[in-house]
Parts: C-alpha cells; sequence; structure tokens
C-alpha cells in the first residue's frame, strides 16, 4: 500500500474519510507539519496539504518517493504547483472539477447570511433583545434589498450562485470578471451588468462582494484606490481570502463611515501557525468587537458537515484513481 502523510489537528477529517484513507494507504498520522520527522517524509508517497504550511521545494525534495500532493481546497497557494509538475508530483485540488463544486453551496448561502445580517443590523439587534430591549427604532435598515445593487466582483462558481441570489431578491445585479466569457455566463444579458473596470462596478454597487482565488496576482486586489472608489454607504463582503483585501485600508473607510458596513468571514494571515492565539491583537477584530458596522466570522464558509465530507471524500477518490490508473 502506499504510505500517506496526513495532519490530523488541522485537516480534522470526518471517521467515513479516516476510514477510507486507512483501508486504501499506509497512513501515518502527525498533528500539523511543525511535528513532521525526517524519517516520515522520507517515506511518504503521498501528502495531504494543510493551508498554512508551504508545500514547497524544500519540503518537496525532503521526500524523495512523494508521487501525490493532495488538498481539498480550490485553490492551492499552499502547494508550489510548478516545482512538483517540474518533479513529476501529481497535485489532486478541487480547483478544476466544476461540476462537482456545483454541488457545494455553503460559502455562497454564508455570503447571503451576512448580506442580511449586516444591512438588517440583525446581530446589534439580537443582542438589544438580550439586554432587555425590545424597540425596533434603533435597528431600521437603509433600504430592502429589492431597491438595492449588487456588485459581484469574481463571477466564477460562488460569484455565480450569489448573482442568482441577487436576481431572487429583485436586485439589479453586476460583475466584474476580466476573465469570463460575457457569452457563457449563464445569465441573460437583460438580468446581468457586466461592468469592464473594478472601479465602476464599487463606484454603482451598494452591495459588494467578493469570489477570488488567492493567487499572487490577486492579491490586494481590494487595496485602498479601490476602496475609495466605494459607493458612500456601501456594503462590503468577503467570504474568498483575507489576502485579496487591503485590511488598513479597508479599517480606515469603517472607521470614517466611508462605507456602511463589512462583514468578512475571512483575515490576512489566518493560516499562519498561531493565528486562533493572537486574533485578538488583530486591528480588524479590535474594531468589531466595539462597532456594529463589520461582522467577523472564522472562515465558516465552507463548514457544514455534509460539505467537509463531500470535498475530504471526493479529494481522496481523486488520489485512489490516480493511483490506479498509473
Amino acid at each position: 500500500m502506499k504510505r500517506a502523510l496526513i495532519y490530523y489537528e488541522i485537516l480534522a477529517y470526518q471517521p467515513e474519510n479516516l476510514d477510507l484513507l486507512n483501508n486504501n494507504f499506509d497512513v501515518t498520522t502527525v498533528p500539523d507539519p511543525s511535528h513532521d520527522k525526517e524519517f516520515q517524509l522520507e517515506q511518504a508517497e503521498i501528502i495531504l496539504a494543510p493551508l498554512g504550511y508551504y508545500v514547497g521545494k524544500e519540503k518537496i525534495d525532503q521526500m524523495p518517493h512523494l508521487k501525490c500532493i493532495g488538498s481539498n481546497t480550490t485553490g492551492h497557494p499552499h502547494i508550489d504547483v510548478e516545482y512538483a509538475a517540474k518533479k513529476g508530483i501529481k497535485v489532486v485540488t478541487l480547483k478544476d472539477h466544476q461540476d462537482f463544486l456545483d454541488t457545494i453551496t455553503p460559502t455562497s448561502e454564508l455570503t447571503w447570511g451576512l448580506i442580511i445580517a449586516l444591512s438588517r443590523k440583525m446581530l446589534p439587534a439580537a443582542r438589544s433583545v438580550t439586554n432587555g430591549n425590545w424597540s425596533r427604532w434603533p435597528f431600521g435598515g437603509e433600504h430592502m434589498l429589492s431597491q438595492m445593487r449588487l456588485g459581484i466582483i469574481g463571477l466564477g462558481r460562488l460569484g455565480k450562485k450569489v448573482a442568482g441570489y441577487g436576481r431572487a431578491f429583485d436586485m439589479e445585479v453586476a460583475y466584474y470578471d476580466p476573465y469570463v466569457d460575457a457569452e457563457k455566463v449563464g445569465f441573460a444579458s437583460r438580468d446581468l451588468e457586466i461592468m469592464s473596470r473594478l472601479e465602476d462596478l464599487v463606484s454603482w454597487a451598494d452591495i459588494i462582494t467578493l469570489h477570488v482565488p488567492h493567487e499572487p496576482e490577486t492579491e490586494n486586489l481590494i487595496n485602498r484606490t479601490i476602496i475609495g472608489q466605494f459607493k458612500p454607504g456601501s456594503f462590503f463582503i468577503n467570504t474568498s481570502r483575507g489576502e485579496l483585501v487591503d485590511h488598513d485600508a479597508l479599517l480606515h473607510a469603517l472607521k470614517g463611515k466611508a462605507i456602511g458596513g463589512a462583514a468578512l468571514d475571512v483575515l490576512d494571515g489566518e493560516f499562519v501557525p498561531g493565528f486562533e492565539n493572537r486574533v485578538l491583537e488583530n486591528a480588524l477584530v479590535q474594531y468589531a468587537r466595539n462597532n456594529d458596522n463589520l461582522i467577523i466570522t472564522p472562515h465558516i464558509g465552507g463548514s457544514t458537515r455534509d460539505a467537509w465530507t463531500l470535498t475530504q471524500e471526493f479529494t481522496i477518490k481523486k488520489i485512489i484513481e490516480y493511483f490506479e490508473n498509473i
């Protein structure tokens, strides 16, 4: 059996998927990559790579028998894909499996939950009740969703789903995505407006949602200049990756009331080991503790048990299939 190295504390594989791994591979479990032992790396033919720990040239070169790197993620910023290919190592992720990913919906669902929670002031309203108050007047939203414009940055799998939800709420919907063929987006042109410039989209929209993969070229896509073009009073939602946003510029806009609010499921640096022990040091988290126009959740976009189970199982089965066919 092929030897597989997995990191159980970070990857948190569901029991049935641990059984699938153990039934098909000779599995070595390690809490996280900081506990790697030289002999384990030397023996491993498969590694299941967690975000936050880079599998690059240095680590790959410590694994002379490595044949496959797996990750049940849609992106792979934590893997040196080019170097792996050069070494003849297969990289298995969810990135190019669109039909399967279309069945995985929790991140787009959370996006919409954050839109409603933020624009309707649901969290402070709920807190007021538990504090003994019963009055609707401090918590009126500015507009009905049906009277607001939805701007989507990135019209991939998740962007399309959020666009569909926006149309269901009778919103005007527009998108910016220079990599999408307008003839193949799957929406009637009369229902979905195309913006050729990101600046035009953010100055037009009342609600802006971000659905872009984290790659070197997309880091700080939402920078100080772009945030400066946001429509006054607008809301910004990020369930993608924290590295896409200049968080200092976003914090400045929130403090100055240049925008109405933001809801973030991701933060820059969240995959750096030990981040969970330093979360209260984050400037955005500190601001959110005392201000109602910022909601932060701990990267729960994909966090439904069925989605965890399905994405883990899909990745493992693709690895099994790879070895069956070589």
